[in-house]
This record gives structure tokens, sequence and C-alpha cells, in this order.
């Protein structure tokens, strides 16, 4: 096979391997739930993203309004009850109170985190060229070109994420952390960490699993 052939295939498939790195998933870690809440699955949940955002705080409430939908339970997000400022302590009482809801979901950001990864060196063969000014001729050769290694900065959002039961005096039931990579937009990991808790929640019992 042609040098530089061989050599765009390599770049090629270690640029997909990349690629698909970056566009890595959400994980969840550091999981708990209340393993002794045997109480009935909520049915009716408050979403509140403690974002000063307005519209990041949107796309995350509406993110696990539509996944807590899927499961037929009915979310509201918090902005939909306080679209200028997000509620204190007290609003967030009387709210619950006001419209019936029997559980509080609860976003909060926390710090990034720094990720370091080296990226392995390698070498390449290449064709070169030299010119000749005394024959005025060409001449081709063959030549190791070395690239090399290097560290690589990237950067880790954290969420912390709790579910609170308030039927009778509120008691946190589920906690968990979420990690998801810089590179991947607020859109495109929205659903990834709803898709994470929901099945965390059925098998807690803390909501119904779809039929």
């Amino acid at each position: 096979m042609n040098p530089y052939k061989k050599f765009l295939i390599t770049a090629v498939f270690c640029f997909m391997i990349v690629l698909v790195e970056s566009c890595s998933s959400s994980v969840l870690v550091d999981v708990w739930n209340d393993t002794t809440y045997h109480d009935s699955p909520l049915n009716k949940i408050l979403i509140i993203s403690m974002r000063k955002n307005p519209i990041q705080r949107r796309i995350w409430e509406d993110a696990f309004v539509a996944e807590f939908s899927k499961q037929g339970v009915k979310a509201t997000s918090s902005y939909f009850l306080f679209p200028n400022v997000l509620p204190d302590t007290n609003q967030i009482i009387e709210t619950v109170k006001d419209n019936g809801f029997d559980g509080i979901l609860v976003i909060r950001l926390l710090q990034k985190e720094a990720e370091a990864n080296y990226v392995q060196g390698y070498v390449t063969t290449e064709s070169k060229t030299r010119y000749n000014p005394f024959r005025n001729t060409y001449s081709s050769y063959i030549q190791n070109v070395e690239h090399f290694g290097y560290v690589d900065s990237s950067y880790i959002d954290s969420r912390a994420m709790e579910v609170w039961v308030v039927r009778d005096k509120e008691r946190l039931i589920w906690a968990a952390t979420s990690n998801t990579p810089e590179q991947n937009t607020v859109e495109a990991v929205q659903n990834d960490i709803a898709d994470l808790v929901i099945p965390s929640l059925e098998q807690s019992g803390i909501i119904k699993a779809a039929k």
C-alpha cells in the first residue's frame, strides 16, 4: 500500500476514535437512595434547576419533564410558576402545598473538574521531493516524521440531583452526581442525563416503571 494512503487511513481511524470519545455519554456517580422508603411511587413532581441563566434553567427542567411524562408521571417545570427568578424555600413550600406535589427533583451545578489525558505520539512515513539546482532535476525520498505526544486537558461538568418526597414531611429519598464532558452542549446531554436518572428512580421504587 502507498505510504501516504496508509497514513491517511490511519489518521482517519484515529480521528473517528477521538470523535467517539469526545461525544461520550454522561455518567451517574455516587448514587444513593433511601432503602427504607416503601411508600407508593411519586405521581406529581416539581422540577427545579438551580440555574440563574434562564435559558439553561428552562432547558434542563423541560428535559426532565419530558422524561417523566414518558413514565406517566406528571411533572412541572418551576419556571412555569416562577418565570423570572428561582423560588426560595418558603415559596417552594407554599407551591408544593397549593399544587399538591408529592415530590421535588432539584438539579444543582457543581464545580468543573479538570481531567488530563495524554495523547500518544506517533511516527508517519512521508514522501519528500528534493531539487538539485546543479542538474536541474528532482528526486523523491522517504522520510520518517515524528509527531510528539502531548497532554490534552478537558473539563467535566458535575451536577448534583436530589429527589425529595413531601407528602407528610420533607425527606430526601434519592441523590446522585452526574459527570458530563465539557465538549457536549447542554442540549446534547440533557436527555442523556434524564435517561440515566429515570431507570435508577424506577429501580428504587420512587416512580412507577413504564408499561
